[in-house]
């Protein structure tokens, strides 16, 4: 048995004009798919041969030696999480349960929104920005390169946006802040962060 990319849960055209085809394109097609392909060489032949992904991520966090395995395990879950982080019909003000305990635990959306898009802003170099539910109080984090807040105990992360240059440089250049404000007002999917919330 081997890791498989996931179907995209839209067209690779469904989020333009913020995020081009030609960047899903890319960064699906290309580097999720590489991931893919590193991680099943990576692990052939091991026990973690019949693993699920999410298991796999646990036995090799913190393992110097399992580095490797680490980087491209949670990279694709990343990348899976963070493309059902999106919708065609996303942006703007969150609803439902979500909305209610953004303001309890960050002061309003306002206030989320000021630090989502700081997580984002200042993640040095690649990384992620999350939000999460830690032990029921939602927290705005922020992860270098692979890492990943599922590897937290009683944490669950909610929604995730990829900070990686591929994410946004063909149709952003430099501008990551733009980049960030787009994915806030056209493209954040509530309803699978209350989702979420819910398997919390």
């Amino acid at each position: 048995m081997s890791v498989t990319l996931p179907a995209l849960p839209y067209s690779e055209d469904a989020l333009s004009p913020h995020i081009s085809a030609n960047t899903l394109s890319f960064h699906y097609g290309k580097h999720h798919q590489a991931y893919v392909d590193n991680l099943n060489k990576m692990i052939h032949g091991t026990a973690h041969d019949d693993a699920s992904l999410e298991d796999i991520i646990q036995a090799s966090a913190g393992k110097a030696e399992m580095a490797g395995i680490f980087n491209n395990a949670a990279q694709i879950w990343n990348h899976t999480f963070y493309w059902h982080s999106m919708s065609p019909n996303g942006g703007g003000g969150p609803n439902g349960k979500v909305a209610e305990l953004i303001n309890r635990d960050l002061g309003s959306y306002d206030d989320f929104k000021t630090a989502f898009a700081g997580a984002g802003a200042t993640q040095f170099g690649s990384g992620w920005a999350w939000l999460v539910s830690n032990k029921g109080k939602l927290e705005v984090r922020k992860t270098p390169n692979a890492e990943t807040p599922l590897t937290e105990k009683g944490v669950t992360p909610l929604l995730t946006m990829d900070v990686w240059e591929h994410a946004y440089y063909l149709d952003f250049q430099n501008k990551r802040p733009v980049y960030i404000s787009s994915f806030l007002d056209n493209l954040v999917n509530w309803d699978f962060a209350n989702k979420n919330l819910a398997n919390a």
